[in-house]
Parts: C-alpha cells; sequence; structure tokens
C-alpha cells in the first residue's frame, strides 16, 4: 500500500508553495525528503498528514482519498511528528508517550506497556517520571519520537501505515541521531513507510532507500540516493561546490563540502 500524490498544488496568500506535484510513496521503505530552506518540504509534509488541503489534485491513501477516511482512522495509520511541537502542559514523559496510543482504545496496561517501550526504544527510560517542561531539547525530541512511534507500533487492520517526521535528528547529538534512524529502518523492514524530511544529505545516504529532492515547490529529482544525491543536483540545487566520495566500508556516497 502507498500514498499516490496525484497533481498536488498549494497556493497561500498568493503565493505558489507546490506545484504540480506527482509521486508514490510506498509503505516498507525510509522515503528521505530534502531541499533548501523554503523549497516546500514542509508544506508537503502537512498536505500528506491531511493537515493542509491541497489546492489542487489529490492524494490516495491505501488505496482511498485521504479526506474520505475519518480522521480516528488515519490517526491509527499516520503518525506525524512536524518540525515544530509544542507541549506546555506539566505532563510526565510517559503522559506524553501515552498520548500516541489515544486511537487505539488497547486498554490502560497494554497502552502504558506500549509507551514505555517506546521511551526504552529511544534510550529515555530514565525520563519517564521527568515532567516534560524541564527537560533539554534533545530529551524533549525523544520522547517525542517515543509518542509518534508508539502511534503506530502495533499494526492496524486498517491499512499501511506511515511514520512521518519532518527534521527529527536536528536537535539531537551523533549518536542519538544515528540511533533514531536506525530505529525507523526497523520500523520499514516492519512493512511501515517511513517519510522523514531531513538537512542531512549523509544521513539520507545512509538509510533512505528512497529520496526525494524538492525545490521552488516542486519536484526535481527521485529516486536511489546513489544515482540522485550527485555532485552536480547537490551543486544545482543548494548552491555549494560538494565533494561525493565513497564510504571505505559500505561503498555508500558521502557528500563533502569545504
Amino acid at each position: 500500500m502507498s500514498f499516490k500524490i496525484d497533481n498536488i498544488s498549494l497556493t497561500r496568500s498568493g503565493f505558489d508553495i507546490l506545484q504540480a506535484v506527482n509521486l508514490f510513496i510506498n509503505s516498507g521503505q525510509t522515503t528521505v525528503i530534502v531541499g533548501p530552506n523554503g523549497a516546500g518540504k514542509s508544506s508537503f509534509i502537512k498536505v500528506l498528514s491531511g493537515d493542509l488541503a491541497p489546492t489542487c489534485g489529490r492524494i490516495i491513501f491505501n488505496g482511498k482519498d485521504l479526506i474520505e477516511w475519518r480522521s480516528e482512522h488515519r490517526a491509527r495509520m499516520i503518525s506525524v511528528l512536524p518540525q515544530h511541537s509544542s507541549l506546555d502542559f506539566p505532563f510526565t514523559a510517559l503522559e506524553v508517550v501515552s498520548l500516541g496510543r489515544i486511537p487505539h482504545r488497547s486498554g490502560i496496561f497494554r497502552d502504558t506497556e506500549i509507551a514505555r517501550e517506546a521511551l526504552q526504544a529511544l534510550d529515555a527510560m530514565h525520563l519517564e517520571g521527568r515532567l516534560f517542561t524541564k527537560m533539554s531539547g534533545g530529551e524533549k525530541q525523544r520522547v517525542q519520537l517515543a509518542r509518534v512511534m508508539a502511534q503506530i507500533w502495533e499494526p492496524t487492520s486498517t491499512g499501511a501505515q506511515f511514520l512521518v517526521l519532518d527534521e527529527p535528528t536536528s536537535p539531537l547529538d551523533l549518536s542519538h541521531q544515528v540511533l533514531v534512524m536506525e530505529l525507523v529502518s526497523d520500523f520499514a523492514q516492519r512493512g511501515i513507510g517511513v517519510i522523514i524530511v531531513s538537512h542531512d544529505l549523509n544521513l539520507a545516504n545512509r538509510f533512505a532507500d528512497h529520496v526525494i529532492v524538492f525545490d521552488k515547490g516542486s519536484v526535481v529529482a527521485a529516486g536511489t540516493p546513489d544515482k540522485i544525491l550527485s555532485e552536480t543536483l547537490v551543486s544545482d540545487v543548494f548552491g555549494i561546490d560538494p565533494y561525493v566520495i565513497k564510504h571505505p566500508e559500505t561503498g555508500k556516497n558521502i557528500v563533502v563540502n569545504w
């Protein structure tokens, strides 16, 4: 099952944010969306998750128009972490993560068990009883990631599930960046679709099955990272003069900008 993005455009306040976007995004793989600031990446994520309605075009999700899905069913299948996510209530980490279980009605015992499993997976179990408002930025991000992962922790009979993350690793230190990307790769291997917006081309090279490049509201390239993230494309889209070299052990591309 998949997302089929059918000729969507988005105009806001007279500006064209997205222009004639046509894509397939499949479950069971990690798709990383890259592009410069203002390219339309976050707006695309909002349209994809149903938070913004496109000006024209439509999105087919699991064989049905996205707008036809009931919000409760959609929440069981699509879990989204936006680029900016604020929470000012004095909730503990466990309470925050448990919010991700609301669409499922699995019972308090099972939901709490899943919330703890998600915290453990994000190296955040020691934060279980700490107030969210008292945490560092990186700690908050790991708790929020645990929340959205808990939302799709178990399969649902409704349809294929997707984890949608907008710049999930930007507040994290290097070890936790790798931890998060390894976790989402595990989700993809379980058949869940993972869609990530990132500015880190080397994380995309290392972990992505599929890369989509946005620029000025349009898709300018899509495919496997070894074929897409070339010196020419990176130079044209990002305005830098990079070197692309091969990792000595994995053979995957590394983008170097001096």
